[in-house]
């Protein structure tokens, strides 16, 4: 049973080329998740595991018709991140950082409200579908398939 994510969601991971987006994606795409693009600015035009960087969500989007992202950046640029994603019109976005500004998040609330999105997190473990895919970083070992989802 796949409710927010499952084998046909196209993600990008913002944040790719730090350290903890670079693990976690490989991660992902160990998994079996279909990570098709990248996004850290200035660094366009590159790969990492295999997978297309991208400068912007938008140029992300347009180029590999992404549908989701989670967001592997600092806190201090979460909010940043995720107004990019729903500038681009992502209609799914994680936050995974931890110490992001309530002021900030409301401001982040209210805007995907507005576009008709849905953010989960900050301070996420992301989302998986056992057997499917998953946006994240928990450990997909203890998850199997079923018919009960949380």
């Amino acid at each position: 049973m796949s409710i927010l994510i499952d084998q046909d969601t196209r993600l990008i991971v913002q944040g790719i080329t730090g350290r903890e987006g670079s693990f976690h994606a490989e991660q992902m795409l160990a998994y079996g998740t279909n990570v098709v693009a990248g996004v850290t600015p200035g660094k366009g035009g590159t790969k990492i595991l295999g997978v297309p960087v991208f400068n912007t969500v938008k140029e992300a989007m347009e180029s590999t018709n992404a549908n989701a992202t989670v967001v592997f950046v600092p806190a201090r640029f979460t909010a940043d991140s995720v107004y990019e994603a729903l500038h681009a019109g992502l209609k799914t976005i994680l936050t995974i950082a931890e110490h992001v500004p309530v002021l900030d998040m409301m401001k982040v609330y209210h805007l995907s409200k507005m576009y008709g999105a849905r953010v989960f997190g900050p301070n996420s473990f992301g989302i998986i579908s056992p057997g499917k895919a998953k946006a994240g970083f928990m450990p997909h070992a203890i998850f199997k398939p079923g018919n009960v989802a949380l």
